[in-house]
């Protein structure tokens, strides 16, 4: 495996958390796919779609996420927004990141 490999599986590894974290603090507001791929990517998350959709209907089914249909336009949308729960989940998995920066920082002499 070459260093570019090795590098792209740790970062992937060191992501995969932190968008389910970026997914349900965005969606404290509703919003689709689509337009959540756009925010992520602004916000500096890059998300393949093939990943977003599926972590999406599973964040659903775990109760983290509600979801409902517009259909006022042409094209029906699937909204989804932060359930009371995946709230709860977004506030304890942002302290422990808080816990783990300070850490992170206190290794590299940060601190």
């Amino acid at each position: 495996m070459g260093d570019d490999d090795l590098l792209a599986t740790h970062l992937q590894e060191l992501r995969r958390g932190t968008v389910v974290l970026a997914c349900l603090l965005l969606l404290e507001q509703p919003g689709y796919g689509y337009a959540l791929l756009d925010l992520l990517e602004r916000r500096g998350f890059a998300v393949d779609a093939n990943t977003l959709y599926p972590l999406l209907r599973r964040l659903e089914k775990q109760g983290l996420l509600t979801s409902e249909w517009n259909t006022d336009e042409a094209r029906p949308r699937k909204f989804y927004r932060t359930s009371a729960e995946g709230t709860a989940l977004a506030g304890d998995l942002s302290r422990d990141w808080d816990r783990l920066d300070t850490a992170l920082r206190t290794l590299k002499g940060e601190s």
